[in-house]
């Protein structure tokens, strides 16, 4: 599932190819997930913005065009009408160009709603702050928490802790502040160490335009190239690179996670 690195990437490539466009046309797949890309038509795109794993198009008349790429979603602008059976969506632009959505699982989902309404949109209304805002502090992210007995990497996937944190960077981040995916409580000092452990490799991800381990593509096509650089996400049964210790994995909460027996002590 694409987060915050990939779906940052994806903004930075289209938000200056979008902005000032005029939506003359859309075409949608008859999911209801995917039909309100039609609402958009007639409006103009003011920008893209991204809050957590959500793209956020702000347009003229007031409304947000909001678009979750799901697990294997993307997005690229094309000279002509797509002809792709997992195309879900897509929007004509003024000057014949077309932004489309493909996406193969059809987890993604599209909706127009009044700027700032997100009634409709329960995980993007309750989600915490953003991974990389100013808002995201360790204090808070301690008290959050602290808050809740789900298991921690749990609570990190459930956005409401903080946003745009998937399983891949949250193994990471785990592996980096050495916290054990079966904890369920941690200390002050833990959260703070995560706070920071999380920070460090979404920059790393984004810097290296993602992480594509099948689906994900970039809006250029292109795939990113930060699975080069994990260090325990899929990494069951090799050392690990702080102490040589085969990694493990197990199922936690519905989810294989990969850790450290000696690094990530329970």
């Amino acid at each position: 599932m694409p987060e915050l690195p990939e779906v940052e990437t994806i903004r930075r490539q289209l938000a200056p190819r979008l902005h000032g466009r005029r939506i003359q046309d859309a075409h949608s797949h008859e999911s209801e997930k995917f039909i309100p890309a039609k609402d958009a038509i007639g409006a103009t795109i003011q920008a893209l913005s991204r809050k957590g794993k959500y793209l956020i198009t702000s347009l003229d008349d007031g409304r947000e065009l909001i678009i979750h790429l799901g697990m294997t979603g993307s997005l690229t602008i094309t000279p002509d009408a797509p002809d792709d059976p997992y195309i879900r969506a897509w929007w004509q632009l003024d000057g014949s160009e077309f932004l489309a959505y493909r996406d193969i699982r059809r987890f993604g989902r599209i909706r127009c709603v009044s700027a700032g309404q997100y009634g409709t949109i329960p995980t993007l209304a309750s989600q915490g702050p953003d991974a990389l805002s100013p808002d995201f502090t360790a204090d808070g992210f301690y008290q959050a928490l602290r808050n809740s007995r789900r298991r921690i990497p749990t609570q990190l996937l459930s956005q409401k802790p903080v946003a745009g944190v998937g399983n891949i960077y949250s193994t990471e981040a785990l592996w980096i502040a050495g916290v054990h995916p079966a904890k369920r409580q941690i200390s002050r000092a833990a959260a703070t160490s995560l706070h920071a452990a999380l920070i460090e490799v979404l920059k790393a991800g984004l810097a290296n335009g993602g992480t594509t381990l099948r689906d994900y593509r970039n809006a250029d096509g292109g795939e990113g190239s930060h699975q080069n650089a994990l260090a325990c996400y899929g990494r069951s049964g090799q050392p690990c690179l702080r102490c040589e210790t085969p990694l493990q994995h197990r199922v936690y909460d519905a989810r294989t996670l990969t850790f450290c027996p000696e690094c990530q002590p329970r």
